[in-house]
Parts: C-alpha cells; structure tokens; sequence
C-alpha cells in the first residue's frame, strides 16, 4: 500500500491496520488547527515581555505517527513549569539565600555564587512502548514488551553566564512514577485510536508488571556562541551527563548546531528525557532557527527492554549503544516559541528491523504573576 503524504505523516499505524487510518480530513484538521492557534496567539501577544524573569510553560508531544508508524516508542506526552529565577538578588527572587544553600549542598552543583540563576521545574509525563506487530493476543517472545510509564519530575537548573558566549547550565532531576497497568497508557492509547477510528493494540494483557519507579539525572550543558552575534548566526550546544534508577541507568553525550535569524542565547528544548532543559527567558526579537543534534547512550539499563525489576516479566536483549540522529525548526516570537524535531532512533534490542522514527513538537509560552 502506497501512503499519500498526509496519511504518512499523519494517519498511518502499523502495516497490519494500515487501512484504517485516520481519515485524511480529520488529519489535516488537527495540523491545521494547531498552526492556526500559534498564528491567532502571535499578533494578541505583547509588544514587550511583560517581564524579564517569567514563568514558563512547555507541552510537549512526541509520537512516530509523523513518520507513518505505530511501535516501539509509539508515544510520549511531558507538561513542564518552569520557575523564574530564584535567586535572592533576581528580579522577583522567590528563595531565601538558606534555601539555595541548601540545595547548593547537592553533590555536582555545589559553589555557586551570585553570577549563577537558580531555576526549579515541575513537571508530569507518560511514555508509552509496544511491538511491531499490535493485532496479536500472544506474547511476541522476539519484540518489546509493551509497557507504559507514568511520572512526575522535580528539577533544578543552575545558569552560569559567561564571558566570550561560553554559558553553561547544570540540571539535576528526580522522576517518581510507575510503570504497568496502573500507568494507564493502555487507556491512554486505547482512548487516542478510538479517536482516530483505528485499530486498538490487541496485546496490551502481556505488558509490565506494576512497578514504582525512580530516576536520578544530570547533565550540563555548554554554550559556544559569539560575543555579538548578528541577526544572522550560528552557535553550537554539547551536553553531557547521565541518569541512574530502576527505570533507567545510562551515560549519554551529545551536540547540537544552531543556526538562523535572532539565536536566543539559550539551550533550545531537548527531547523528552530526564534533565532535559526548557527555554529560559522570552525575547522581543522574532527568532528562527534551523538545527541538527545527536545524543548518544551507554544503556546499562532500560526498564522497557530489560523488564520489571522485581518480579518476572517479558524481556529482550537491549542494545548497549544507541543514539538519537535528530534536526528541527524553531520559531520564537515575543512570549511564544514552537519547535518541531524529525528524530531518528538507532536500533534498540537485538533483532530490531530497522532504526525507529518519531517527531515531536515543543511549545512553550511564558508569564508573569
């Protein structure tokens, strides 16, 4: 079966259940809906930033329905709060100078004096995980289990500014949740395909066992830009860190080049994972931006291929080496920023066809109390 262009983007499941995609109009309907929203928002959007140490949003949707299939990781949703800066000396500093002593106690982040700015986030998400083939009743003994995990993260953010353009961020994040049935993606997904008049994944009883689940992650962040940049520029941003919990320990490192009209002196908007970082500030100055990045993992352990961690369950032999191959637009406007990431995923486990696709969509919109 050949695809049109808007049923591979945007309706087409798995090669079992290709026939009933989502309807074309309905498809394009959702695109359109979405691109007219960011349209009807930027005009009624402030001349100026109602302030320059704002909160911030971010909703983030990732899902390979963009690239026309329907497994592996079929699915990810994230909603983030960033606060403003939380130092006692920034405009509107929320935080007591004990407080951020405190923290600052937090192996990795400790000496941070008065240049620093000092960011929480809050945030709640669900990934969802399941095979090739969704139209078996049976365990797939040679493919991924399904699996589904729920969660909600605390972060911290320590900005340092730097001469010369060599900015750096450190995050520190904790995500508590639970993987299996009580995680509800099975719900979740059951709930999207009767929606898209698709069918439902038939193998959803062979999931993960409940398991509570806990993830530690840092990663720091370097910023390699020009002191004065013009309108038009490039810069680039590497990152290294790592992550350790029942759910998932790995070592990952990676790069990412920008470049276009108006780059925000910033560390753009990562995929969903832990320690991610969302933007920092809003501008004034109409921004877009073209980029390409690359993140790569020593897995040492993945819930999702490993299985539960406590009891018996389907597994499959993971891959310790993996990595993301990934390029993007981003549009900022005064309060608002939209960014869409194409990603291509390297093969997970042993026996894996071919790489994996998904897109993801990041939007994220500022305030002030």
């Amino acid at each position: 079966m050949t695809l049109n262009p808007v049923s591979k983007y945007f309706g087409a499941a798995s090669t079992h259940n290709a026939e009933q995609t989502m309807p074309e109009h309905v498809s394009t309907r959702i695109f359109r809906s979405l691109f007219l929203l960011v349209m009807l928002l930027l005009p009624n959007l402030p001349a100026e930033a109602a302030d320059d140490n704002p909160w911030s949003h971010t909703f983030y949707f990732e899902n390979d329905l963009f690239n026309g299939t329907d497994s592996n990781y079929t699915n990810g949703v994230k909603y983030s709060l960033l606060s403003p800066d939380l130092s006692p000396h920034a405009k509107n500093g929320r935080l007591p100078r004990q407080v951020l002593e405190w923290i600052h106690k937090i192996p990795l982040i400790r000496d941070s004096g008065p240049e620093f700015s000092h960011k929480a986030e809050f945030s709640f998400g669900q990934n969802m995980y399941t095979p090739g083939d969704t139209s078996q009743t049976d365990l797939i003994l040679d493919d991924r289990p399904y699996a589904g995990w729920s969660y909600i993260g605390l972060a911290y953010h320590r900005l340092a500014r730097q001469e010369e353009g060599r900015d750096f961020l450190d995050s520190v994040e904790i995500q508590m949740g639970l993987v299996g049935p009580l995680s509800f993606a099975e719900e979740s997904q059951t709930l999207v395909h009767e929606l898209r008049n698709i069918d439902t994944a038939e193998g959803w009883d062979n999931q993960l066992k409940n398991e509570p689940g806990v993830v530690v992650a840092f990663e720091r962040k370097w910023l390699f830009s020009q002191k004065d940049p013009g309108k038009l520029s490039a810069d680039m941003i590497a990152h290294a860190g790592g992550a350790i919990g029942n759910v998932a320990t790995y070592l990952n490192s990676g790069l990412e080049i920008r470049a276009g009209l108006n780059l925000p002196r910033n560390f753009g908007v990562s995929l969903i994972r832990p320690a991610g970082s969302t933007r920092f500030s809003p501008s004034n100055k109409p921004s877009l931006y073209l980029f390409a990045a690359v993140n790569g993992k020593y897995v040492l352990r993945d819930i999702f291929l490993d299985g539960n961690t406590f009891t018996d369950s389907h597994s499959i032999d993971k891959e310790p080496l993996i990595a993301d191959f990934a390029a993007g637009l981003t549009l900022s406007y005064r309060n608002l920023m939209l960014t869409y990431t194409n990603v291509t995923r390297t093969r997970e486990f042993e026996g894996q066809e071919e790489d994996h696709n998904f897109g993801s969509l990041a939007l994220s919109w500022f305030f002030t109390f």
